[in-house]
Parts: C-alpha cells; sequence; structure tokens
C-alpha cells in the first residue's frame, strides 16, 4: 500500500485517529482506530487475528470501528466507535507480558478509547490486561461472556425478521441455516433450539460441531454447503465478507441474520440482496447486544439492564425493515441513514 493508496482508505472511512503501535519487548504490533467521538468516548472491541498483510490489518480496523460508530448510533447509547486489531496468531503469539503491554497502550488513551472482546480476545485475556487498566468492558464484571447477550440480541432481531417476512414474530418451526458454531453461534445454537427452531451448522472446527450436534441435536454441514441450504434464514456467526458475488447466487433462504461483523463484502452486496427479495438485517444493528452490556459494564449498570436494552433490538429492526419497505431502499442503506443523521446531529 502506498500514500495515495492509504489516503483513499482514510476518505473513505474518515476517522479521527489512527495510532500504530510496536513493542520490540513482547513484539506487539497494533493498530488502533478512533472513528468518532460525535456520542461520546470511542469505544469497540480488541480483534487478534492473523492478518496475511498489515494493509489488510488497517482496513478491517477502519471498517470496524466505523461500525462501531453506527452501532452506537444505532443503539442510542453515549459512545462513539473505535476499533483495534493485534496483528498475529492468537494461538501462537499471545502471552501475557503482551497482553499487558498492549493493555498500556490502553491506558494511555485515558478513557477516550475503551475496548473488550473479540475474535481472539476474550474474558482470560481481559482478566490479564486488568492489571494495566480499568478501561475495558468486562472490567466491572456484569457479565463474563458478552457473547451471550450478542446471541440474545440476534434471537430478537431474528424475530423481527420472522415477523417482517413471514408475518409471525415465533422462532418454532422455523428452519435457520447458522455459519460459525463459536462463542456466539454456540449461543444462538441453543436459544434456537430452546425456542423449537430447526438448525443446521457449520464451521471449520470439527470439535465446535460436534459440540452443537451432541448437545443440541443440531444437523451439521460442510462450510461451503451452508449457503445454498433451504431455510428461513441464514445466520453468519463467524468472520465477514461472506455475502459476496460468489455466495449470493448460491443462498436459498427468505432472511440473512447474524452476529459476524462486515458480513457484506461491500456495500453493493446488501443491494444485491435487496434485489433478491432476500431481507439482510443490518449487521451492526443486530449484533449490537454484546456492546450494550459492555456499555452497561463500563457505566456501572447491571446484566439485567443489559438484557433489556438488547431486546431493543426487534423494535429498531422492524423500523428500519418498514422504512426500506416504504421506500424502496435496502435496509442496511436505512441503518445506515439513520446512523449518519444521529452522528451528525451531535458534531
Amino acid at each position: 500500500m502506498n500514500i495515495a493508496q492509504a489516503h483513499d482508505l482514510l476518505e473513505q472511512y474518515k476517522p479521527e485517529e489512527v495510532h500504530y503501535f510496536y513493542d520490540p519487548t513482547t513484539k506487539l504490533k497494533a493498530i488502533i482506530v478512533i472513528h468518532s467521538t460525535a456520542l461520546g468516548p470511542a469505544t469497540g472491541g480488541t480483534r487478534f487475528f492473523s492478518y496475511p498483510q498489515w494493509e489488510l490489518a488497517l482496513e478491517d480496523a477502519l471498517r470496524l470501528a466505523q461500525a462501531m460508530s453506527y452501532k452506537n448510533a444505532l443503539a442510542e447509547l453515549p459512545f462513539g466507535g473505535g476499533k483495534a486489531v493485534i496483528l498475529g496468531d492468537p494461538k501462537r503469539d499471545k502471552h501475557p507480558k503482551l497482553l499487558r503491554a498492549y493493555a498500556r497502550l490502553i491506558h494511555q488513551f485515558n478513557g477516550r478509547f475503551t475496548t473488550g472482546e473479540d475474535v481472539g480476545i476474550g474474558p482470560e485475556d481481559l482478566r490479564e490486561m486488568m492489571q494495566e487498566t480499568r478501561f475495558l468492558a468486562g472490567a466491572q464484571g456484569i457479565t463474563h461472556d458478552l457473547s451471550q447477550v450478542t446471541a440474545h440480541g440476534v434471537l430478537h432481531g431474528l424475530r423481527a425478521a420472522f415477523q417482517s417476512v413471514l408475518g409471525s414474530d415465533a422462532p418454532q418451526g422455523r428452519t435457520i441455516a447458522v455459519q460459525g458454531a463459536g462463542k456466539v453461534g454456540y449461543h444462538l445454537i441453543r436459544l434456537l433450539t430452546e425456542a423449537g427452531a430447526r438448525v443446521t451448522v457449520s464451521d471449520v472446527d470439527a470439535r465446535a460441531l460436534e459440540r452443537v450436534r451432541r448437545e443440541f441435536g443440531a444437523q451439521v454441514v460442510e462450510p461451503n454447503a451452508i449457503y445454498a441450504l433451504e431455510c428461513d434464514a441464514f445466520a453468519p456467526c463467524a468472520l465477514g465478507g461472506i455475502i459476496n458475488d460468489q455466495t449470493i447466487p448460491l443462498l436459498n433462504c427468505k432472511i440473512v441474520a447474524g452476529s459476524a461483523n462486515n458480513q457484506l463484502k461491500e456495500p453493493r452486496h446488501g443491494d444485491r440482496l435487496h434485489e433478491f427479495d432476500i431481507l439482510y438485517a443490518p449487521d451492526y444493528v443486530i449484533n449490537a447486544g454484546g456492546l450494550i452490556a459492555g456499555v452497561q459494564d463500563l457505566i456501572g449498570g447491571s446484566l439485567e439492564r443489559a438484557l433489556k436494552d438488547t431486546e431493543k433490538i426487534y423494535d429498531r429492526l422492524l423500523k428500519i425493515f418498514e422504512i426500506s419497505r416504504r421506500e424502496g431502499l435496502a435496509p442496511h442503506r436505512v441503518a445506515d441513514r439513520i446512523a449518519e443523521e444521529r452522528l451528525c446531529k451531535r458534531q
């Protein structure tokens, strides 16, 4: 990536700040993006991931930080958007000294940026980081697993989609294809099964598949087979970019609604779903439960309040779907517009 390409990325996402850190002692390499503080101090999880190129890490951080600004705006939370990525393989490169060095970086922001769980960073890592900073979602301990709250919100988002498309919000008897049986996916599969839905799951981790098959009786399929399954809803709960030119023609569902961030490879792919009459629940709206719980933790709230606020995802999505129908716009365009209007009002 040359300077012109980096400038184009910054023009596209318009962050307030971008920071790159390298610590030679622990080999920590991290990028922290503060996208917007219009609504309050920036908050967003830290992703520990093995990016093939640092340019991809930068773009991922910029996209995710922007999504956090929009997510906070749609969830009506008093926080702005930010995101951090640690470059490396968490299975090989993560160790306590590195986590504590990273936590000291977070502490230097003095609350302008707070962080929490994401891919590669879990509750046990936050406990290590708490030795160096208090600016962590989860530091107060209202919940030890934000993924459960995220799954709770996705369930309510799916119910809103069922209501909009099928005329009833009941999950019972619905067929759901869940991509990813990790932290959020596991809890979503549990909630859907308890609600009487029929769930089919794919994952690259054979142990995760065996667990949900054994515990919940979920059907399992190979990773590439999940897209073409005939179902009421496809729920992406793994990594992003999976709604793209290759996968959209394969989809055999009425709804796309899951917990993964950045599900659309590009915004135009949300338009394609709309053209195919597949209802898309914008990811940063439906997956806001973990953020809501993290914010409650930061402001000294409670798990009960977090769960109650997370259930509001149902009404938010119904509003977005109604505007989408009335104006003929794809739901992600409606959600972006609402978020940008709220951010502009506070600037």
